[in-house]
């Protein structure tokens, strides 16, 4: 039986309550048995410490923490303790802001009750038995002030049925988009105890997508785009044990990543834990899930493509409106040409490309010549169309008032050439009655896959960073992990826009009709 304590005595553990960074290190050292590093290793990079701050001094009033940003984004690695420390600052919250409402959402209810359990064995210590009100249940934990904390499970009618004053996510890479979107919208700020409680949402995770809800939440705090969340970034060398000072760096599979900062740290993990991972760990999961550095690419189907601006294959492409021809086929050195990805439900998808021959000295690739300078030069593409559930027709209208150069020819689907058992007509033919010349060219998908793979390689593919959803797609497809024996991409979004990108790259570089511009 949970043996209560007078609510006189709560008011003692309030009375407790720290006022500065070095009263907050202390009272959970004593309490919980635990010191939480206060230094980070690795310059731009942020000590747990300061996310524990910035939590319960609520952005502001503390040396750590003076910004008025409640929000906060937790990017830590794995094993790093971020959902330990998630437990930390609810019970913190739970303690000396009597009436909080807190609640805990996982990407799984699995991950939402790891963090309860850390939870539900904290008030279970001897210096805070007795503080919760009643016996806690599986999923509910109530103080004798009156504060409460409660387990979420992901689902649209769990979350949107909230109204707290913060909300801990934690794994949420592992978020469906719905779902992150709804719990935006159910804190609101109170006084608890006399302390102004901010409503607030956190979020923590590992980042290992490119582009999943994580690496879009820590984009969007770097570029300051419409954002009100602090970033606290570590990895596992912020939160590894002080290494012995006899053990040899020379010899250390660490020493890259490390350079010795072991030997200063005061973390909670040891060192030779993390040199057991990393003999476990690729180096793509190693660099993403440990190191916090990018996220891993390893069932990407295009693992080359570089989507960073200005590097490899995202570049400015010098295309304007006003230097096409009339009929659209000539623009500056090259030839407007086109891709296109049928839909109606799924998205609609168009792409406009401009060919560029090489220079002569580049147009032989070392060791043989590629099938992709074969079709023609550089294909830089420079502008994209994506919509869905309207007609074809509508979507012509739409692309043909874009103002981007009419392309010589489209490159489709070979599925387009069936007809619409309502119209009578297919695809193709209403591309073709609008006017557009269409390429079909009958390839497997693991084909098409090869010729982009192809120019990514050899640098013959460009993309304007205009074109975002597709620099998102090529960054974010991806085959099935579950089952690496399936070949085919899985088809949850990116496809469309992948796709039309290799019906076009096919058409120019399998196809060997010639050009042929019909008007109707």
């Amino acid at each position: 039986m949970v043996v209560t304590i007078p609510l006189e005595r709560m008011r003692e553990i309030e009375s407790l309550r720290p006022q500065t960074a070095q009263e907050l290190h202390r009272f959970i050292e004593a309490v919980l048995g635990v010191c939480v590093p206060r230094r980070a290793m690795l310059e731009g990079h942020s000590a747990p410490f300061e996310y524990l701050c910035h939590s319960f001094f609520e952005g502001v009033g503390d040396e750590l923490s003076d910004s008025p940003i409640s929000d906060a984004v937790v990017w830590a690695s794995r094993g790093g303790g971020k959902t330990y420390l998630g437990a930390v600052a609810t019970l913190l919250d739970l303690l000396f802001k009597p009436g909080v409402q807190v609640r805990i959402l996982g990407g799984s209810f699995e991950q939402s009750s790891k963090m309860y359990r850390y939870l539900r064995r904290m008030v279970e210590r001897p210096l805070l038995r007795g503080v919760v009100a009643g016996r806690p249940t599986q999923r509910v934990i109530e103080l004798v002030n009156g504060s409460r904390v409660e387990v979420l499970s992901q689902s649209q009618q769990s979350v949107r049925g909230q109204r707290v004053h913060k909300m801990r996510c934690d794994e949420v890479e592992e978020f469906k988009p719905d779902i992150w979107e709804a719990a935006q919208l159910v804190t609101q700020s109170g006084v608890c105890g006399g302390v102004h409680v901010r409503g607030t949402v956190e979020a923590m995770s590992t980042m290992h997508r490119p582009f999943g809800v994580m690496s879009r939440l820590v984009g969007k705090v770097l570029s300051g785009e419409k954002q009100r969340r602090r970033l606290f970034r570590w990895c596992a060398l912020d939160v590894i044990e002080r290494c012995p000072s006899d053990r040899d760096c020379g010899v250390c599979v660490l020493w890259d990543d490390c350079q010795g900062r072991a030997k200063r740290a005061e973390g909670f993990v040891a060192v030779d834990d993390l040199v057991t991972q990393w003999h476990r760990s690729s180096g793509d999961a190693w660099a993403s899930e440990m190191m916090c550095k990018q996220p891993r690419r390893s069932d990407s189907v295009y693992p080359s493509f570089d989507s960073a601006r200005g590097g490899r294959h995202v570049a400015a492409v010098p295309v304007a409106v006003d230097h096409a021809e009339a009929g659209g086929a000539s623009i500056r050195d090259g030839v407007v040409i086109g891709g296109m990805d049928f839909g109606l439900r799924s998205p609609l998808v168009m792409l406009w490309a401009r060919v560029r021959p090489l220079p002569p000295e580049e147009g032989r690739l070392p060791g043989r010549q590629s099938p992709c300078v074969s079709g023609g030069g550089v294909v830089e593409v420079f502008g994209e169309y994506q919509e869905h559930d309207i007609p074809l027709d509508q979507h012509l209208d739409a692309i043909g008032s874009a103002g981007l150069p009419e392309p010589v020819w489209v490159g489709v689907d070979p599925a387009g050439a069936s007809r619409n058992s309502q119209t009578g007509l297919s695809d193709v033919q209403v591309l073709r009655r609008r006017g557009y010349a269409v390429r079909v060219v009958r390839a497997g998908v693991r084909d098409g896959i090869e010729c982009v793979r192809r120019r990514l390689d050899h640098g013959t593919l460009v993309i304007s960073p205009n074109c975002e959803r597709l620099i998102e797609a090529l960054a974010t497809y991806h085959f099935d992990a579950a089952n690496p024996e399936r070949d085919d991409p899985v088809k949850d979004g990116p496809d469309h826009l992948c796709d039309a990108l290799r019906y076009m790259i096919v058409s120019l570089d399998l196809g060997s009709r010639p050009v042929i511009t019909r008007r109707y």
